[in-house]
C-alpha cells in the first residue's frame, strides 16, 4: 500500500484557511502560528520602522499600526503559546519603536527575539524586549544618540525633549538587558568609529559580550528556548 493512498484531499474550509494565512503573511510579514509541536506566532520587523509619518514608497518598512493589533491578538489568543520576533532593521521612528518594545515586553507568554543582519538604532530596544534575546554572529547593532532629520529649533525645550527621549531608551535597554546604563551611554557617545557621527557598531559576539544580547544563536536556538519555556509552564 502506498503511504499516501488513504490521505484525504483538503476540504474547502482547509483550502480557504490556508489561503487566508498566505494572504496574512504577504500583508503583514508574519505567520499567524507555526505548525511545529507548539503554536508560536512569528513576527518580523524589517527595514525601516514607520511611525506617524509615511516613509518613502521605495523603502521597505514595518508599519507600527500593523504590529500593534498583532501583539494584542497574540496576548488574547489562547491557541498561541509563544512569540518569536525576528529583526533585521535599520531603525526608524523612535517613539513608534519604543512603543512596540514596551508592548512586546508586556506580552505574558514566552517570547524571544532574534537579530539577523542588523538591529540598529531604535531596533536595539526591540531586540532586548523579549524574555530571551538571540543574535547571529554575522549581525551588527549600531548604538548612537537620538537623531532628528529636518529642522530642529535650537531652544532649551527642544534639547530637553531629546534628552528625555534618550533617557527613556537608555532606561528601557538597561532594564531589559544585562548592560549597565553607564556602559550603554559610553558606547553611544563613542567617537572615531562612525563617519560624521558618534556611536558604536557591535558584532553579534560583541553584543553578547557587552551584555546587550543574551546569547549567540540562530532560529533553532530561539525555537528550542520557546519550546522549553512552554513545556516548563505546562
Amino acid at each position: 500500500m502506498e503511504p499516501n493512498e488513504n490521505k484525504q484531499p483538503p476540504t474547502d474550509a482547509q483550502v480557504e484557511q490556508e489561503k487566508l494565512e498566505q494572504e496574512y503573511m504577504m500583508d503583514t510579514g508574519s505567520v499567524i502560528r507555526t505548525k511545529g509541536r507548539h503554536a508560536i506566532h512569528c513576527l518580523t520587523v524589517v527595514g525601516l520602522i514607520e511611525g506617524h509619518v509615511s516613509a518613502d514608497q521605495s523603502q521597505k518598512v514595518t508599519k507600527y499600526e500593523h504590529v500593534i493589533p498583532q501583539l494584542v491578538a497574540i496576548e488574547e489568543d489562547p491557541d498561541i503559546e509563544a512569540l518569536l520576533v525576528i529583526l533585521n532593521t535599520v531603525g526608524g521612528d523612535v517613539e513608534a519603536g519604543l512603543a512596540l518594545s514596551e508592548l512586546i515586553s508586556g506580552v505574558s507568554k514566552p517570547s524571544a527575539t532574534l537579530v539577523l543582519g542588523g538591529g540598529h538604532s531604535i531596533g536595539i530596544p526591540l531586540a532586548v524586549s523579549g524574555r530571551r534575546s538571540f543574535i547571529v554572529p554575522t549581525a551588527t547593532m549600531t548604538i548612537h544618540p537620538v537623531r532628528h532629520s529636518g529642522l530642529v529649533l535650537g531652544v532649551p525645550q527642544t534639547m530637553r525633549y531629546f534628552e528625555q527621549m534618550q533617557e527613556r531608551i537608555t532606561g528601557f535597554v538597561e532594564s531589559h538587558s544585562k548592560i549597565s546604563k553607564e556602559r550603554f551611554v559610553e558606547l553611544m557617545m563613542h567617537t572615531g568609529e562612525l563617519v560624521m557621527d558618534v556611536g558604536t557598531v557591535l558584532t553579534g559576539q560583541q553584543a553578547v559580550h557587552e551584555g546587550l544580547i543574551d546569547q549567540l544563536g540562530s532560529l533553532n536556538d530561539a525555537l528550542n528556548y520557546l519550546y522549553g519555556e512552554i513545556e516548563r509552564r505546562g
